[in-house]
């Protein structure tokens, strides 16, 4: 995710959270203060008296059917469209294809690499060693382009650096296998599995 996606994901969760809280800090006040309860049953009242005249006026010939309501419905549709679009520029959509390339994009012509060749090529190299718990590989569209996230859970004192240099080699010669440069991110993790099995070694 870059910077961009990022100012925009906390912005959308941001005013989310602030429409929570206003809807929140309404309801309390007129639950518990009579003249927000009398405030509120009173605009209540008007928006209902206001919306039935809209509703008359704008009906649509003998019909039941208005003018407002489709207005409402398209409204919906476009904020859930827009959301929809937030949502996939922020975060990016599951994919299963690690490597998508061309026929006139390499010399080995049309490439497509599954997630599933990318994950049991890196857990079987990574498996010699003994400081690694878990390795788990996973793909993602990020603006219609593959991007790998490679998930390592090592043992309690590995050496990050070197660790993160490995899985950078390993990812490099499955680009050479490959004839394309794969986008990665790798995320080192420690939790209470590691912890667990600092003092235990891997049995061959």
């Amino acid at each position: 995710m870059n910077s961009t996606n990022r100012v925009l994901n906390r912005l959308v969760l941001f005013v989310v959270g602030l429409v929570l809280v206003a809807l929140g800090a309404v309801a309390i006040l007129a639950t518990a203060w009579n003249p927000a309860r009398e405030a509120w049953s009173a605009a209540t009242e008007a928006g209902d008296s206001w919306l039935v005249g809209a509703a008359d006026a704008t009906a649509i010939g003998a019909t039941t059917a208005s003018w407002v309501a489709i207005g409402a419905v398209v409204l919906i549709v476009l904020a859930i469209a827009l959301l929809i679009f937030l949502l996939t520029r922020v975060g990016g959509g599951r994919s299963r294809v690690v490597v998508r390339t061309e026929a006139s994009e390499t010399p080995l012509g049309r490439v497509v690499v599954r997630e599933g060749f990318a994950s049991d090529a890196l857990k079987n190299a990574l498996s010699r060693r003994d400081d690694v718990l878990s390795v788990s590989v996973s793909a993602s569209d990020i603006r219609r382009q593959p991007v790998m996230h490679v998930a390592v859970t090592p043992r309690q004192n590995t050496d990050p650096r070197a660790l993160a240099e490995d899985v950078d080699r390993l990812v490099t010669n499955l680009a050479v296998v490959t004839g394309q440069q794969i986008p990665t991110y790798v995320s080192l993790h420690s939790g209470l599995r590691a912890k667990l099995a600092a003092d235990h070694r891997r049995l061959a």
